[in-house]
C-alpha cells in the first residue's frame, strides 16, 4: 500500500478553507460509517454505492499530484458521484432486474462505474491491481474465443455489465460490504487512536518491557511496530510511523544499519497477522469463511506470537555477531509515563475486547463504542491535561486520516472485487483450482507450495489484503478439497499474501526502511528474511500441526503445539543467523524440522 509523505499530502492543505473542505468530508465519511452501523439495516445497492462515492474526492483529487490529475479528478468525481447516486435512488427498481441491463443510460453507467473502480485504484495504489482486474474483465467479455478448458461459453454484455454494477455481486457484492460496513470501522478506531497519544504509549510501553535487554532498540521495535501494527492495517505505513523513532535508535546505538532497517520492516510487516485487528484482512476473511470474528481472532493469536518471538530470538542470534546495547536508562520512560501514556490505547482497547466477548456484541458495534471512547480520550495530551483546542485539532486530525485510509482500502476492495465477479460469472476459479490440482498430482504439500509460489508473485503487484482475496479465490477451493479446514486454508494464504512485504524483488517495508536508515535495500532486505523467516515457516506448520489455530476450542493441544513449533522455529532462527560453526548450524535447523514437522 502506498505510503503518503507530507509532499504527497501538503497539497489540499496550503489553503485553511481547503483544509477545512477535507475535515469536513472526512468527518461526513465518519458520520456516515458509524452511521450506518448505528442505523440499522441499509439496503447493499444504497450503503456501498455511496461509500464508493464518499471515497472518490481522496482518490481522485486529494491524492493528484498535478494540475491535470486534480482538473480531471474534480471531473471524474463529479459524474462518479452522479453515477453512484444514480443506482442508490434507484436501488428498488434495480433489484428487480436482478443484474441485467435494459437501456443505454444503464449501460452507459455501468461501464463508467467499472472503468472509475479501475482508475480509482489506480491512482490509489497504482498500475498492478487494475491491470490484473483489467485482464479478468477481458477474459469475462472475450473467453469464449479462447480455446480449450480455459475458455467460456461467452456472456451477453449487458447481463455481464449488469451483474457487476447494479447488482449486489461485483462492485457491490459482499467485499465491498466488509469494506463499508467493518473496515472502514476499525480505520476509523486506528485513526482516532493515532491521532491521540496512543503511538506514544505503544513506544513507552515497548521501552519499559524490553529497553533494558540486549537487543533492547531492536526488541523495542519489534513490541511497539507489533502493536502499532494491528490498528494501522499497512505495513509501509506502519515503518514509516513507528520507524521514525526506532530506526534513529538503533543507529545511535551503533547497530549496523541494515539490522536496523530489517528489523522494523519484519516488525510491522507482522502487524497485520496480529490480533485484535489484523488489518482488512481478517474482516475479509469473516466474509468469506463465515466464521466469527472472535474464532479469527483466537486461531490467529498462536501463530502471531510464535512469528514475533521468532523475531526476537532472530535478534538475540544476531547478538551473537553484533554488539546490540540495551537502551540507554535516560532514553526509557518513567513507570509513571508508561501508566498514563498507556491509558491512551488500553482504554479503548479493553473497552473493545470486553463488548465482544462479554457483551456480545459484533466486531463493528464494539468498535464504534470503542471509538467514541478514544474520542472523550482526545480531549487529553500526553500529561493529562484537558484542552479544547487540543482535541479540536486532534478530532481534525483524525477525520482527515480516517477519510483517506477508508478511501484508499474502499478504492482497492471495490477493484479486487471486479476480479472475485469475473471470477464467479466465468467459473475460472474452478478452471485454475483443477490446474493446482493436476498440477500438484491431487497432493496437498505441492498444491501448498504451488500456492505459495502464487501469493508471493501476486503479493509483489498488489497490496496484502488484495493478493489475499484473489489468491483464495482460485487456490483455495484446491486445498480444501485436498483436506485442509477452510479457515486453515484461508489464513495460510493471507499469511503467504504478505510474504512480498520482506521478500525481494518487491519487498515495500523493506524499501521504506532501507530509506529511512540510508542502507543498501538488498542488504536491508537479506537480513529482513533471515529475521522474518518465521513468515515463511510458519504457516506450514500451521498445516504440519492444525492444533495451533484451535485455541479456543483445544487450548491444552493449541499450547503444547505452540510450545513444540516454537522450540523447533527458535532452532532454525539462530541456525539461520547466530555466529556458531557451519556443522552446530545445520544440527539446529535440521532439529527445528523436526521438532515443527515431524514430532
Amino acid at each position: 500500500m502506498r505510503v503518503f509523505t507530507s509532499s504527497q499530502t501538503a497539497t489540499p492543505a496550503d489553503d485553511d478553507s481547503i483544509a477545512s473542505g477535507w475535515m469536513a468530508l472526512g468527518a461526513v465519511s465518519v458520520v456516515f460509517h458509524l452511521g450506518l452501523i448505528f442505523y440499522g439495516l441499509t439496503p447493499a445497492l444504497v450503503s456501498r454505492p455511496l461509500h464508493m462515492a464518499l471515497l472518490l474526492p481522496w482518490v481522485l483529487i486529494y491524492m493528484a499530484n498535478t494540475p491535470a490529475q486534480r482538473i480531471s479528478g474534480w471531473l471524474l468525481t463529479i459524474l462518479g458521484i452522479a453515477a453512484c447516486g444514480y443506482i442508490a435512488v434507484n436501488e428498488s427498481v434495480l433489484a428487480d432486474q436482478y443484474g441485467f441491463i435494459d437501456n443505454y443510460l444503464q449501460m452507459a453507467i455501468g461501464l463508467f462505474l467499472i472503468a472509475l473502480a479501475l482508475e480509482a485504484a489506480r491512482r490509489a495504489i497504482g498500475w498492478p491491481l487494475p491491470l490484473v482486474a483489467l485482464l479478468s474483465l477481458m477474459y469475462g467479455a472475450l473467453g469464449q474465443y479462447i480455446p480449450g478448458s480455459f475458455g467460456h461459453p461467452g456472456l451477453p454484455l449487458p447481463s455481464m455489465v449488469g451483474t457487476l454494477t447494479i447488482a449486489e455481486g461485483g462492485l457491490w457484492g459482499s467485499l465491498t460490504g466488509v469494506s463499508v460496513s467493518v473496515v472502514a470501522i476499525f480505520v476509523i478506531f486506528g485513526a482516532v487512536l493515532n491521532a491521540g497519544e496512543a503511538g506514544q504509549g505503544f513506544m513507552n510501553l515497548a521501552s519499559a518491557v524490553a529497553g533494558r535487554l540486549t537487543g533492547g532498540a531492536a526488541k523495542v521495535a519489534v513490541i511497539s511496530s507489533a502493536l502499532m501494527g494491528s490498528i494501522s492495517g499497512s505495513a509501509s505505513a506502519n515503518v514509516a510511523s513507528t520507524g521514525a523513532i526506532t530506526i534513529p535508535s538503533m543507529v545511535r546505538l551503533r547497530y549496523p544499519r541494515s539490522l536496523a532497517g530489517a528489523v522494523e520492516a519484519v516488525a510491522s510487516s507482522g502487524g497485520q497477522i496480529m490480533p485484535p485487528l489484523m488489518g482488512a484482512g481478517a474482516f475479509v476473511m469473516v466474509e468469506l469463511t463465515g466464521t466469527p470474528y472472535t474464532q479469527i481472532m483466537a486461531a490467529a493469536m498462536l501463530p502471531a506470537v510464535l512469528y514475533f518471538l521468532t523475531v526476537w530470538v532472530g535478534i538475540n542470534a544476531y547478538a551473537t555477531r553484533h554488539d546490540l546495547k540495551p537502551m540507554a536508562e535516560s532514553e526509557r520512560p518513567s513507570a509513571k509515563e508508561v501508566l498514563i501514556t498507556s491509558l491512551f490505547f488500553a482504554v479503548p482497547f479493553v473497552l473493545l475486547l470486553e463488548r465482544i466477548f462479554n457483551g456480545g456484541y459484533t466486531p463493528q458495534y464494539a468498535a464504534s463504542i470503542a471509538i467514541f471512547a478514544g474520542m472523550v480520550l482526545l480531549f487529553f495530551d500526553v500529561t493529562l491535561r484537558f484542552s479544547l483546542p487540543g482535541f479540536v485539532k486532534r478530532l481534525s486530525n483524525a477525520a482527515v486520516t480516517a477519510g483517506r485510509q477508508i478511501a484508499v482500502i474502499g478504492a482497492i476492495i471495490l477493484c479486487a472485487s471486479l476480479v472475485v465477479g469475473v471470477l464467479s460469472l466465468t467459473g475460472l476459479g474452478v478452471k485454475v483450482t483443477s490446474g493446482i490440482l493436476s498440477l500438484a498430482n491431487d497432493m496437498l504439500w505441492p498444491a501448498l507450495l504451488l500456492t505459495a509460489l502464487a501469493c508471493l508473485i501476486l503479493g509483489m503487484e498488489v497490496p496484502t489484503t488484495a493478493a489475499y482475496v484473489i489468491c483464495v479465490s482460485v487456490a483455495g477451493p484446491a486445498l480444501i478439497s485436498l483436506g485442509l479446514e477452510p479457515l486453515l486454508a484461508h489464513l495460510f494464504v493471507f499469511w503467504y499474501a504478505l510474504l512480498s512485504t520482506i521478500t525481494p524483488p518487491v519487498c515495500g517495508g523493506v524499501f521504506i526502511a532501507a530509506g529511512m536508515v540510508g542502507e543498501n535495500w538488498l542488504k536491508v532486505a537479506f537480513k529482513a528474511m533471515a529475521l522474518g523467516i518465521g513468515l515463511y515457516i510458519i504457516p506450514l506448520a500451521m498445516v504440519a500441526n492444525p492444533e495451533l489455530i484451535q485455541l479456543a476450542v483445544n487450548p491444552s493441544g493449541a499450547v503444547f503445539n505452540g510450545l513444540k513449533v516454537a522450540m523447533g522455529l527458535a532452532a532454525i532462527s539462530y541456525g539461520v543467523i547466530a555466529r556458531k560453526a557451519l556443522w552446530q548450524r545445520g544440527a539446529l535447523i535440521v532439529t527445528g524440522g523436526i521438532l515443527i514437522f515431524v514430532l
